[in-house]
């Protein structure tokens, strides 16, 4: 059983799981993001062509993913860590990172039901790559 100590490394896991769901919502969509970001991209460079803006913009959600599953991979690593003791690192790794690809998944299958969202294969493959990154 699971220290009070350790119990703080699986909440975090958990706040963090319910944060990336949060985001696979429909109000934090590619449209409402471009709405924010395109915007503060053109005030910066105002002479920058559409078809750059749009490729900085889709550059900037994807390296999210990667920062959101990074963080996810390493909240995992140190939970399963704690809960060990003294087990070899690699093998919490490797369970870390088998987990982030089914949280990878899941998102995406997830996303597959909000109005205006889809699922994305790639987006799995970008959020694990972002989640093993330990």
């Amino acid at each position: 059983m699971a220290s009070k100590p350790n119990l703080k490394y699986w909440l975090m896991v958990v706040l963090w799981l319910s944060l990336i769901f949060v985001l696979s919502g429909k109000t934090f969509s590619s449209l409402n993001a471009a709405a924010i970001i395109k915007p503060l991209l053109h005030s910066l460079f105002p002479e920058m062509a559409e078809k750059t803006l749009n490729a900085i913009h889709y550059s900037l959600r994807k390296f999210w993913h990667i920062i959101e599953y990074y963080i996810l991979g390493l909240l995992l690593f140190h939970a399963f860590l704690r809960v060990s003791k003294g087990s070899l690192p690699w093998r919490w790794i490797v369970l870390a990172a088998i987990v982030v690809l089914l949280c990878a998944a899941g998102d995406e299958f997830h996303q597959s039901f909000v109005p205006g969202r889809n699922a994305s294969i790639v987006d799995v493959g970008i959020d694990t790559v972002g989640g093993v990154l330990l």
